[in-house]
C-alpha cells in the first residue's frame, strides 16, 4: 500500500510518498481502507516537530479518515469488514490504509461522502466540543468567531447557527465572508480591511460579545477578548496566525468573564465514552443534512504537500481532503 512520510521534520516539500507492507490489526483495532483523509492545521505542525504530538520518524500524518473496515483484531465487536467509518487518529491518514483503535471508530450513516465525513471529525468535533461543553453557548446569545472561514472556523458558525446563537463571522477577505454568510452567519467583518474592535461595538454595543471562538491566535485576540461582555467566554482553540497572544490578565477580571482552554484531542484521551457519544451525534446530524462540510478541494495522495501548502498559505476555504485512490 501507498502512504506519506515524513522522514525529517521540516515543511511539505520534505514529505514523501512510498510503497509500504500491508498493515495487520493487533488486538482492539482495526484496519481500515481509507477513502478520504482530511487536512488539518496540525499536520502542518507535526511534520515540523512543533505539535503536541511528536511522533518518532519516520511517520505518516494525518489524523482524521473516513473509509471502509478492512480487517478487525480480536475484541473488536462493534464493527465488521465491509463497514463504512470515520476516526480520528493521532498520525497516519495520509495513506491507503491506516490501523485505526477501535475505540476511535464511528460508524458512518449509509450514504455519506466519504470526503465530507473526513473532512469532519476534527472540525466539528472541536467546534461541537468548544461551543457545546467548554464555552456553554446558549440560544439567543452572540458568537463570534475568529478564522470563520477556515475548517473549524466554519464549522464553529454552522454549529453556532444551529444552536441558535446570534453568529458573527470574521475572515480576512469578503469571498471567505461570503461562504461564512451562506453558512447562516448574521455579521461579518473583514479583519484585513476593518478595524476588529471598532466593528464589534457598532454590532454589539456595550453588551458586548458572550463566546469568542478563537482558532487564529495573533494580533486579533486581545481586540476580541476586549470584546467579551459580561461573564463571557473567550475560547482559546489554537494559533493558526503563527503566533501565542499574551493576554491582559485584568480583562477577564473586570468583566468576570473566563479564558477557557479547548484541546479536543486531550478530550478524546481522557473523556473517550463522552467523546464517542458527542461523534455517534454529530455523525447522525451529517446524514440528516444539519451540518454539511463545506470541501473546496481534493487532491490525490501523491499532492499532499501542495495540500498541505495551501492550507498552511491560508488559500482554503472549509476543508480540503487528499483520497489514496484518486
Amino acid at each position: 500500500m501507498r502512504a506519506v512520510l515524513c522522514k525529517t521534520w521540516g515543511g511539505p516539500d520534505s514529505l514523501v510518498v512510498e510503497d509500504l507492507p500491508s498493515l495487520r490489526a493487533g488486538a482492539d483495532e482495526v484496519v481500515v481502507d481509507v477513502k478520504a483523509a482530511g487536512v488539518n492545521f496540525p499536520d502542518v505542525l507535526m511534520i515540523q516537530g512543533k505539535y503536541q504530538v511528536k511522533p518518532p520518524l519516520p511517520f505518516t500524518p494525518g489524523v482524521e479518515l473516513a473509509g471502509i473496515v478492512k480487517e478487525t483484531g480480536s475484541g473488536v465487536t462493534h464493527v465488521k469488514p465491509g463497514d463504512a467509518v470515520v476516526a480520528n487518529v493521532e498520525f497516519g491518514a495520509f495513506a491507503e490504509e491506516c490501523v485505526v483503535p477501535a475505540a476511535r471508530l464511528v460508524s458512518l450513516p449509509r450514504g455519506v461522502d466519504f470526503a465530507a465525513a473526513a473532512g469532519f471529525t476534527v472540525a466539528y468535533g472541536t467546534a461541537w466540543h468548544a461551543l457545546k461543553d467548554r464555552g456553554q453557548l446558549k440560544p439567543g446569545e452572540t458568537l463570534l468567531v475568529l478564522g470563520a472561514a477556515g475548517g473549524v472556523g466554519l464549522a464553529a458558525v454552522e454549529l453556532g447557527v444551529a444552536m441558535g446563537a446570534r453568529v458573527i463571522a470574521a475572515a480576512s477577505n469578503d469571498a471567505k465572508l461570503a461562504v461564512c454568510r451562506a453558512r447562516g452567519a448574521t455579521e461579518t467583518i473583514n479583519y484585513a480591511t476593518q478595524d476588529l474592535r471598532e466593528r464589534l461595538k457598532q454590532l454589539v454595543g456595550e453588551k458586548g460579545v458572550d463566546v469568542v471562538y478563537d482558532p487564529v491566535g495573533g494580533a486579533l485576540s486581545e481586540p476580541a477578548l476586549r470584546s467579551v461582555g459580561w461573564r463571557g467566554r473567550f475560547l482559546v482553540i489554537g494559533f493558526a496566525g503563527g503566533e501565542i497572544p499574551r493576554l491582559p490578565a485584568n480583562l477577564p477580571l473586570l468583566k468576570g468573564s473566563a479564558i477557557v482552554g479547548v484541546y479536543w484531542g486531550a478530550w478524546l484521551e481522557r473523556e473517550p465514552e463522552a467523546s464517542r457519544r458527542e461523534m455517534a451525534e454529530l455523525a447522525g446530524w451529517l446524514a440528516d443534512g444539519r451540518v454539511k462540510p463545506h470541501v473546496s478541494a481534493r487532491y490525490p495522495l501523491a499532492r499532499t504537500a501542495d495540500a498541505l501548502d495551501a492550507l498552511s498559505g491560508r488559500a482554503v476555504t472549509g476543508k480540503v481532503v487528499i483520497e489514496p485512490e484518486a
